[in-house]
């Protein structure tokens, strides 16, 4: 990323306080595409008896992933918020290990942008999660 775009994305990731508490790390950010890592975490946890990380974390660093793949698309530039978002829960995550997402902007009219995106642990032939959403375009 370049010095701006690093800018945007740190203050992006800063302004969101259940990205902090959720431990979430942005890795990329740009030309509609993001990437967001979050480590495991025993507070995270939604099966003691399994120890898989718990559906609600997952869905929120899908949905903070895709809003930075919206926010960082050249025809949006600006703020946005979840419309809608649609989420396929594959399997559990390995418990002990980092889950990432990866999203992509693949269009933007006047007032949305459709994202889709993918959770995965350490094994990224089987995602963990899929997403499909739509944003707001800021000024749209």
């Amino acid at each position: 990323m370049d010095d701006r775009k690093t800018r945007i994305a740190q203050q992006f990731m800063a302004a969101l306080p259940h990205a902090k508490a959720l431990g979430m790390r942005l890795v990329s950010m740009g030309d509609g595409r993001a990437r967001i890592e979050m480590d495991y975490a025993p507070h995270l946890v939604g099966d003691p008896e399994t120890g898989v990380i718990h559906g609600g974390a997952v869905s929120a660093l899908m949905d903070t992933c895709c809003g930075a793949a919206a926010m960082s698309h050249p025809a949006s530039p600006g703020g946005t918020a979840t419309i809608d978002l649609r989420i396929d829960y594959m399997r559990g995550a390995v418990p002990g290990q980092a889950i990432r997402a990866e999203a992509e902007c693949y269009h933007v009219t006047r007032s949305v942008a459709f994202v889709r995106a993918r959770a995965m642990d350490d094994d990224e032939d089987r995602p963990v999660a899929t997403a499909t959403g739509t944003f707001t375009v800021e000024g749209g």
